[in-house]
């Protein structure tokens, strides 16, 4: 239900709206513009929100001061999927991400021979990002949503998470090198290895000489549907991964085996790990190693420190409440909850290689992949070539989830999504270039690797955006308000 602007808190509605540059929502409700945070007890205000209440809303690039829908392909992780702009849209109260079974043709790059071929994808889902336009570092965020499809049936991976600024996802050229680090040391060891390295004494693009920066990732939530136990650990199926994603790793000679727990002293910890009760930590998803493909020199490893919690056919049929508790730099730590209770939580004692959490404006990203490396049979089965991964066609059923078709097209339903942060606290703040953290000047002289092709641009002026507003500031540049207040 739409709410009108001039409710019994609207000075302190106004006042919010101003500091954060039309970001919070009118329809939010007034009871939700504090929040207590469970870790430190401290009270934080609202800096931004979205309920989706406007029906038949759009995100396409231009028309929303928030988000924007990727329209590209997915060439990462093994993507089936197509991210399509008309398969994110709003609908009766909820952001609706839609994946579904339909093909799709378009140019694509052959890195091998440096040429653009026509490739079709049989799976179309979507992502929406908040790149460059709502960022914020530290805080709270909550995140109401009912996941897609249903819980026993495997295939889809829809996420909610969080990525610094200095990377674009999807674009690979925007990460290499910056994706995930965290780290603001001079370490000569990882010097080349970190594109942005606290070693290089330069203030290009008005970085600040000696300042370590990067693009860290924290997942609060990748989810795997499907059915049955997981060798050695509680886990099942379905179950949600809470991660933190960061560099530099640790070295490979203390890295563990997937499958197995650390050997204890060559892990992270153990000290500074909190699990809730149907928690445990991930032993499927330690990293990766990450291949230059300018040079060997520049390979580095990326570390994920994940929990897992299961989950209930109850999380894939209505709204459950998904929340992070966000501290940056020395002495923070992360906290993870699914409805009030707290399922996973990293600690500063944790870091043991001299990661520090995420100092980096970043931004949100809600969407839903396909691919061949979540929840599709692994190993490929004996008598399955796996090289074919359409759910209609019939040579190919070996090869996919069983009843994968038959769970499409399937809906990734957001009621809305929050951010808080303590008013006066340094470490926390909400913005995508600060004189600390600048962005502006690199992005300018950078603007090919965030730029799609046949886009003049990463991103078009915002004409009007789709939600509700209390006045044109909300709407963007040249919008008028679309609901009068």
């Amino acid at each position: 239900m739409m709410r009108s602007f001039f409710h019994t808190g609207w000075l302190f509605s106004l006042f919010l709206s101003v500091v954060t540059a039309g970001f919070i929502d009118i329809d939010t409700p007034e009871d939700s513009y504090t929040v207590q945070s469970i870790e430190d007890q401290r009270e934080y205000e609202l800096v931004f929100s979205d309920e989706f209440n406007e029906e038949g809303r759009l995100f396409y690039d231009g028309y929303d001061p928030k988000w924007t829908v990727m329209h590209k392909d997915d060439y990462t992780n093994a993507a089936l999927q197509f991210y399509h702009k008309d398969n994110v849209k709003t609908s009766g109260g909820f952001l609706n991400i839609t994946s579904e079974r339909k093909d799709i043709t378009f140019k694509a790059f052959a890195d091998n021979n440096r040429t653009w071929f026509d490739m079709t994808k049989h799976y179309r889902s979507g992502m929406l990002q908040g790149w460059n336009k709502f960022c914020f570092v530290g805080g709270i965020v909550e995140i109401s949503a009912e996941l897609p499809g249903q819980s026993d049936i495997g295939g889809l991976w829809p996420a909610m998470w969080i990525m610094g600024n200095l990377a674009r996802a999807t674009f690979t050229g925007t990460s290499d090198n910056v994706w995930p680090w965290s780290f603001d040391k001079c370490d000569p060891t990882v010097q080349q290895q970190q594109k942005f390295s606290a070693c290089n004494n330069v203030n290009h693009y008005g970085f600040k000489p000696n300042k370590g920066r990067g693009a860290p990732e924290i997942d609060i939530l990748e989810v795997l549907p499907g059915s049955g136990g997981l060798p050695d650990t509680t886990t099942k199926k379905p179950y949600l991964s809470s991660s933190f994603q960061v560099s530099p790793g640790l070295d490979s000679m203390y890295r563990p085996q997937v499958d197995h727990y650390p050997i204890p002293g060559n892990w992270y910890g153990p000290g500074g790990f909190l699990y809730g009760n149907d928690s445990a930590m991930n032993i499927f998803f330690y990293g990766e190693k990450l291949i230059s493909r300018e040079a060997a020199s520049l390979n580095y490893l990326a570390d994920a420190l994940s929990a897992n919690t299961n989950l209930r056919p109850t999380h894939f049929d209505r709204q459950h409440l998904y929340r992070l508790e966000w501290i940056p730099g020395d002495g923070g730590y992360l906290r993870w909850y699914l409805d009030g209770q707290m399922i996973y939580g990293i600690s500063q004692d944790a870091l043991i290689n001299g990661a520090i959490f995420p100092e980096e404006p970043s931004y949100l990203i809600l969407n839903t992949a396909i691919s061949s490396m979540w929840g599709f049979p692994a190993p490929c089965p004996s008598t399955c070539g796996c090289d074919c991964w359409d759910c209609e066609k019939t040579e190919c059923l070996c090869a996919v989830p069983t009843n994968m078709c038959q769970n499409l097209p399937a809906d990734f339903l957001i009621d809305y999504v929050r951010v808080y942060q303590v008013p006066g606290d340094p470490k926390q703040w909400v913005g995508c270039n600060s004189e600390e953290f600048p962005m502006t000047r690199y992005l300018e002289h950078n603007r090919h690797l965030y730029t799609e092709k046949g886009a003049d641009a990463p991103l078009q002026p915002i004409q009007k955006g789709g939600g509700a507003c209390a006045g044109d500031e909300g709407c963007g540049a040249g919008g008028n308000c679309s609901v009068a207040a």
